[in-house]
């Protein structure tokens, strides 16, 4: 991507190589071009922009947590989804996802940082479906061309690994389930975990321990939700 400064590792890179040819690719470049000489500000910063892909490897991939929308307030976004930097206090749906996997993982405790790239480096893409935004303009990067790319994330995925966990929380995240093949991933949907929608079913969906069962049960690695450090 021309105008921005980014890194993507080179395993999606591979994977990805026709995505970032599609003219609606070039169309959001166009886009982040202008949004930048304009002076707009624009988060996470270019250099983390495909941190959720530098963090998981294409082929370490066991876990896809999608979201919508990187964070728009200063210093939260870091290129993962729900997931602040450090010092940044939680926000709500972030700090439900924590509640939801304390009620679901023996020995998980509320960790005292909002960042979940320990997750990332464990196997869990963190995805949002849109990763840019306007400072303090929330959805202001929808429908301009990162949909497309990401669907073909979620479908190269679908495509090309096997027993893939896809958490789809929310009517956003499970609108994309056409897109991911049922009979060889397991999909698990529930409310999203803003505090609009938590209350309706998302604190007990029990998607963290779900997943490590089906990951068992394929012969692979269950996922280390724990987060807290002493």
């Amino acid at each position: 991507m021309a105008n921005v400064s980014v890194k993507i590792e080179d395993s999606w890179k591979e994977k990805l190589a026709a995505a970032f040819e599609a003219p609606s690719f070039k169309n959001l470049s166009q886009f982040l071009k202008k949004e930048k000489a304009a002076g707009k500000i624009i988060y996470p910063p270019g250099p983390l922009i495909f941190e959720a892909f530098n963090r998981t490897k294409f082929e370490d991939v066991k876990v896809v947590i999608l979201g919508q929308d990187p964070y728009h307030g200063p210093n939260q976004a870091h290129g993962l989804s729900f997931s602040v930097n450090d010092g940044v206090p939680y926000p709500p749906s972030l700090l439900n996802i924590l509640k939801a996997c304390m009620a679901d993982v023996p020995g998980f405790m509320i960790p005292a940082s909002g960042n979940l790239s320990k997750w990332a480096e464990r196997g869990v893409l963190l995805l949002n479906a849109t990763l840019t935004v306007e400072a303090g303009n929330a959805g202001s990067h929808q429908k301009k061309g990162w949909e497309e790319f990401t669907d073909e994330v979620i479908k190269t995925i679908s495509a090309q690994k096997d027993h893939v966990s896809f958490m789809l929380w929310g009517a956003f995240a499970q609108s994309k389930a056409s897109l991911i093949d049922a009979h060889k991933h397991l999909i698990l949907k529930a409310p999203h975990p803003s505090p609009l929608s938590a209350h309706k079913g998302f604190f007990d969906c029990k998607h963290f321990s779900a997943t490590n069962e089906w990951l068992v049960s394929k012969n692979l690695e269950p996922i280390d939700w724990k987060l807290y450090v002493l």
